[in-house]
């Protein structure tokens, strides 16, 4: 969602500064020997010795960290956000090889009436042989509708306000090394749809009443539930900001009235990242393709689109070409590319500005109603810069400040916990 945590308060710094276990940054989930450039993995009696445990850590062997983070941000169409969210993250076991898990809740308010309250999480079983991820979202959202499919202008942007409940959730089992095979769920429900009758500049009718794409029935209270296979390769060491490894996920979503779904449609989508240390773990090149394609009757609030957030953990996170507007571009097929160069600018710095890493990052993509009409001349771009501050240094948590532009919307700021993909 474009109203995901878009500034965090100066004083959820101060808590990371207080709450770091001693131990130097990434010497504990690094498995590659010295050669590559990373450090070896360092030892539990060698963690433990380099200090004690500290605010917000958790555990006999202090291995989790929960910390509260003030929420505050500024929307032209929500005004001022304001709320408190909190971030668990860690290790449930003493296994040093199992990749760090992760959950976070948080509630906002605004000044115009919109609220989130959202769990989100990431769990790997001891050994990782299970790997659980998803989330549960209430929102009161307001957003920018301009209509479906690649020409969409924005003389015809347009408010559509609707109460937005979804749940997303995956349970895969290790079927081989990095290798999990399950089901992911998902089930959405908006309801209370309205949107005025004239666009935001007053000069023609709302598009959510003329696009000639959207049916009457897409206007109303609309449930969908879906149910599938998922299937993904993952050796990123850790996933919430991977100095190297792969992940290749694969799954379809099919979507019926047997489930309670109010409409009938089938998502397939291809996830593919790529992440290396460039010379050394100081530089990081990531880069990511991403498919999202349907079948059948798809719902507006369901379509593939340019801009998006995909929904928490169960899409490992992916905000896709930031810079242009949430859903800026739907349609019922998608694809896009990007890539970030993910820098460390003061890695001889003392224990504040070893945190600072830079970033800079680009992308393109398309979305069409059919996959055979794809044309170069439809693509859209969008790129940016940003700052990225390590809030928990031990599992790799960054707090992600960028700005970005794109094809269609106006330059903005986004903050975040997290890397974008």
């Amino acid at each position: 969602m474009r109203f995901s945590l878009a500034a965090l308060l100066l004083t959820g710094l101060a808590f990371s500064a207080a709450a770091q276990p001693a131990a130097p940054p990434d010497s504990v989930y690094t498995d590659t020997a010295p050669r590559s450039g990373l450090a070896p993995l360092a030892t539990r009696a060698q963690a433990q010795a380099m200090g004690t445990k500290s605010f917000g850590q958790l555990g006999k062997d202090g291995n989790l960290s929960l910390l509260p983070i003030p929420v505050l941000f500024y929307q032209a169409e929500t005004g001022l956000g304001y709320g408190l969210g909190a971030l668990l993250s860690g290790r449930f076991s003493k296994d040093t090889l199992t990749r760090p898990s992760n959950a976070r809740v948080q509630y906002w308010t605004t000044q115009k009436g919109q609220s989130l309250l959202q769990l989100v999480h990431t769990v790997y079983t001891p050994g990782e042989k299970l790997y659980l991820n998803g989330e549960i979202s209430a929102y009161d959202i307001l957003l920018y509708y301009y209509g479906k499919g690649p020409g969409t202008s924005s003389a015809a942007e347009s408010e559509t306000d609707y109460k937005l409940f979804i749940i997303n959730q995956r349970l895969q089992k290790q079927i081989a090394p990095k290798l999990f095979f399950g089901a992911q769920y998902r089930f959405t429900s908006i309801t209370q749809v309205t949107a005025p009758g004239s666009s935001v500049d007053g000069a023609r009718t709302n598009v959510f009443y003329t696009d000639p794409r959207m049916t009457e029935r897409e206007r109303q209270n609309t449930r969908v539930s879906g149910l599938g296979p998922v299937i993904s390769y993952d050796t990123r060491d850790v996933p919430l900001a991977a100095f190297k490894g792969n992940l290749l996920d694969v799954g379809a979503t099919f979507n019926g009235t047997g489930l309670g779904s109010d409409y009938r449609f089938v998502r397939y989508q291809l996830d593919a990242r790529h992440f290396q240390p460039l010379g050394s773990n100081r530089t990081i090149l990531a880069a990511q393709f991403l498919g999202q394609f349907h079948t059948g009757d798809v719902p507006f609030r369901e379509l593939a689109g340019i801009g998006a957030n995909l929904g928490g953990t169960l899409y490992n996170n992916a905000n896709l070409l930031r810079g242009i507007y949430e859903q800026r571009f739907r349609d019922r097929q998608m694809i896009m590319f990007q890539a970030e160069i993910r820098h460390k600018l003061f890695p001889n710095g003392g224990s504040v500005l070893s945190r600072f890493d830079g970033a800079v990052f680009g992308g393109v993509g398309n979305v069409n109603n059919y996959i055979d009409k794809f044309a170069l001349s439809d693509t859209k771009y969008a790129g940016g810069a940003g700052i990225r501050f390590n809030f928990i240094r031990r599992d790799r948590v960054n707090l992600r400040l960028d700005y970005a532009g794109g094809t269609g919307s106006s330059p903005g700021i986004l903050f975040a916990i997290g890397e974008a993909f």
